[in-house]
């Protein structure tokens, strides 16, 4: 008797254990249908990216995390957001209106200075819209193969659902911006993101190198990608044209003012041109760890990020930098400067905020 009671409540915790995976499965929610959750330890949790809004410093990361401070760092809000993806990169064009990108091909928008979000755009809809678009451009131009070739890339990506990362965002005002991705991915709005038209066929990357930012100059849009992809917006020809760089590792960043242009990435490698890209200087770093993040400080100056955490400053122009002591060493993928000079820095360990102005003494 003992051991057929033994059997049964055996048997039973089974049904028990199985019934609760099955609850668990039911209960699954896509992170992009997921909000992010609200999480003390948020901010010291990876971050990616970082931007002002005005006096507002902003920081993206993982999990849809976003946080956003208002005294230079020192404390964090978290905001409302739609989704829990992984988010990569953040840009306002204004002090309200903002949008942020990240994994699953998510775009997110903000208008009131990124306290709140609003999904606009994932990767569960970017197939259909390549599918349609080029279909579209296909039945209008018969005789040209490439409208086919676009068509089916679109396809692959409604097969294989919504895991294309966007890396980075750019909008020139609250109107007119890009998300890149991964291969060659890349999509203007010219409605503030209520539409989004693929613009693959627009771009100098017969390999489908990732694109992984875009920044303007002030006078010239460049995309940085992987194996040496540089691409210059041809307003005339409404197209990123490829601009030959003599380095073949990958680009992280662009960073620039009209008349100048740098442009970084692997193992400390730092170029600049001051003829609009068609000569290039290689900077004497003296690193050899990837540059990941940067920014034109109020007075002007470069300052480069690494993985390692160094910081690289340029004063004035950006034909000299100079590796700089920082008080604590965490490596950096996003940067920003707030409203009374400090330094705050977002990376795999949470923010970071420096003193105002540092030495810039080695």
């Amino acid at each position: 008797m003992y051991s057929n009671k033994k059997y049964l409540h055996l048997a039973l915790g089974i049904v028990l254990v199985l019934s609760q995976g099955v609850a668990q499965a039911a209960a699954y929610v896509d992170v992009l249908d997921l909000p992010a959750k609200v999480s003390a330890l948020a901010i010291n949790s990876p971050l990616s990216g970082m931007t002002r809004a005005g006096e507002r410093v902003i920081t993206v990361g993982q999990r849809g995390h976003i946080l956003f401070s208002d005294d230079a760092g020192q404390h964090w809000q978290q905001a409302a957001v739609p989704v829990s993806a992984d988010l990569t990169a953040v840009n306002f064009p204004t002090t309200t209106q903002g949008w942020a990108v990240g994994n699953d091909g998510v775009v997110l928008h903000s208008g009131d200075a990124g306290a709140t979000w609003a999904k606009q755009l994932d990767g569960r809809q970017i197939g259909d819209l390549l599918v349609n678009h080029y279909s579209a451009l296909a039945a209008a131009e018969p005789g040209n193969e490439q409208w086919p070739l676009l068509v089916a890339e679109g396809q692959r990506m409604v097969e294989q659902g919504a895991d294309k990362p966007l890396l980075d965002v750019w909008f020139a005002n609250d109107k007119t911006g890009y998300v890149v991705g991964v291969f060659n991915l890349i999509l203007r709005t010219d409605d503030g993101g209520q539409t989004w038209t693929p613009f693959q066929d627009r771009t100098d990357n017969p390999q489908g190198f990732h694109l992984n930012a875009i920044a303007s100059t002030g006078d010239a849009l460049y995309i940085a990608g992987e194996q040496g992809l540089l691409l210059k917006w041809d307003d005339s020809a409404q197209r990123f044209n490829a601009v030959p760089t003599p380095y073949q590792g990958s680009f992280f960043g662009v960073l620039g003012k009209p008349g100048e242009v740098l442009v970084y990435g692997l193992r400390g490698n730092v170029l600049r041109s001051t003829d609009g890209g068609q000569r290039w200087t290689a900077l004497n770093t003296g690193l050899h760890v990837s540059i990941t993040a940067g920014l034109i400080d109020a007075r002007g100056h470069y300052r480069l990020f690494t993985q390692g955490g160094q910081m690289l400053v340029s004063q004035g122009t950006g034909a000299q930098l100079q590796l700089v002591r920082k008080p604590a060493r965490t490596p950096v993928s996003g940067a920003a400067q707030s409203a009374d000079g400090a330094l705050v820095l977002a990376g795999s360990r949470g923010a970071l905020t420096l003193a105002a102005d540092p030495a810039l003494e080695p």
